[in-house]
């Protein structure tokens, strides 16, 4: 475990020297070109490569610069957090962009996914958001490692034994605070009411393929769910 620790740390201490070159490579070639920050110019560094504003001031000030219409970052700020807000209006919860019947059915290949990557990455692993359309699932989850063809392979296995089995969605209520307990599979717990619905995936030998808080919709059964596949790292499709 301390082995385990010590690498993520250096790992995120790399990653934090690498956005600090880029962003200061960045600024260089700004100031270059244009001659001057301002707080628009400023935010985009954030935005894109992650460089803090605290550090381009720092950097500007060593560099014998000062930033000009500071109060500019805070407008892009807003610009940018209304454009997000925007671009996310009109999708349901989980991620779906509507309810049909491939929708719902990719929808619950989600929790079959989340439930083979905790199998085969670990328990640390939980669900950062989705995308899922009538087409393709596209999952976010942390994990701080680039999948191996194995484990992909281990994954795509998992949630293809699950949708062979037939297993079927049982859907029951419980306080939010004994799904937690009880160790139920849910992230953004914030977000849910003191009533939770927990779907379990179960099938007739009794082999829980995955229990997990969400607000629907899902399938009856896996039975014509089809063959799951993974095409991206992030992108995944159960048609065949």
């Amino acid at each position: 475990m301390k082995k385990k620790v010590i690498e993520i740390v250096n790992k995120e201490e790399n990653l934090f020297y690498r956005t600090l070159q880029q962003g200061e490579f960045e600024i260089q070639k700004h100031l270059k070109n244009k001659g001057k920050v301002t707080g628009a110019d400023a935010f985009y560094f954030y935005e894109t490569y992650g460089f803090p504003l605290e550090l381009t001031e720092e950097f500007l000030t060593e560099s014998g610069y000062s930033m000009e219409d500071k109060a500019s970052y805070i407008e892009a700020a807003k610009k940018h957090a209304e454009k997000s807000r925007t671009a996310s209006a009109g999708k349901f919860k989980g991620g779906l962009a509507e309810h049909s019947t491939e929708t719902t059915a990719l929808h619950t290949v989600s929790h079959l996914l989340l439930a083979g990557l905790r199998e085969v990455l670990g328990d640390h692993v939980h669900q950062q958001g989705s995308n899922i359309t009538s087409e393709r699932l596209r999952f976010d989850f942390n994990h701080d490692e680039k999948l191996t063809p194995e484990q992909i392979a281990e994954v795509e296995k998992y949630v293809n034994d699950a949708i062979s089995s037939k297993a079927v969605t049982y859907i029951s209520e419980m306080p939010k605070i004994e799904a937690k307990e009880s160790n139920v599979e849910g992230n953004f717990w914030d977000k849910y009411p003191d009533i939770v619905k927990v779907y379990t995936i179960k099938d007739n030998k009794g082999k829980v393929w995955s229990r997990e808080v969400c607000g629907g919709p899902h399938v009856e059964d896996t039975t014509n769910l089809g063959k799951f596949s993974i095409k991206k790292r992030t992108i995944f499709c159960c048609w065949s």
